[in-house]
């Protein structure tokens, strides 16, 4: 079997990346899910932070290894001697700004290829982006995330409230 590498943010690691993750490994035998260092997104968590949640998170998977990493995701597919870059596509808007991606290292590493994989319908509207803000509401997101994401999030809202409430 071949393997493939599953990159993102991961802040924080939701269901949907799990079902990409599951169903990757399937497909592959072996992913490495890496986690980028430097985003142009605003993290809730550090690089460090986001590893260890990542590891957590997929412990439970046989033929998951996780690694951070910083650049182009070409280039740490080629350290890591990996032919498959594997992104989730939730919803359609997803779609333009994946493919541009794809065609971008298309281009700088011909010998890449880039997979999509559609999450499970009952995942493919959960972002991060939105699960941090619903958490930041007040909701129960035990169906969204691992239960040590779920704890780790509500630790860091928490931390980050009482931050607030000292300045």
């Amino acid at each position: 079997m071949s393997s493939a590498i599953y990159p993102g943010t991961f802040d924080p690691i939701t269901n949907g990346h799990i079902d990409i993750v599951q169903r990757a490994v399937s497909i592959f035998g072996k992913v490495l899910v890496s986690v980028v260092e430097v985003s142009t997104k605003d993290a809730l968590f550090s690089f460090d932070q986001r590893i260890e949640l990542v590891k957590e998170a997929t412990a439970n998977i046989k033929g998951v290894k996780v690694e951070g990493f910083s650049g182009l995701i070409v280039d740490f597919a080629k350290k890591k001697k990996t032919k498959v870059i594997v992104r989730g596509l939730r919803m359609i808007s997803d779609f333009e700004y994946e493919f541009q991606m794809a065609l971008t290292n298309r281009n700088l590493a011909p010998e890449i290829e880039t997979i999509f994989l559609m999450p499970h319908p009952e995942y493919s509207f959960i972002s991060s982006r939105l699960i941090k803000e619903a958490a930041c509401l007040g909701a129960d997101l035990k169906k969204f995330l691992p239960s040590v994401v779920v704890k780790t999030l509500a630790k860091k809202l928490n931390e980050n409230k009482s931050r607030k409430n000292k300045r």
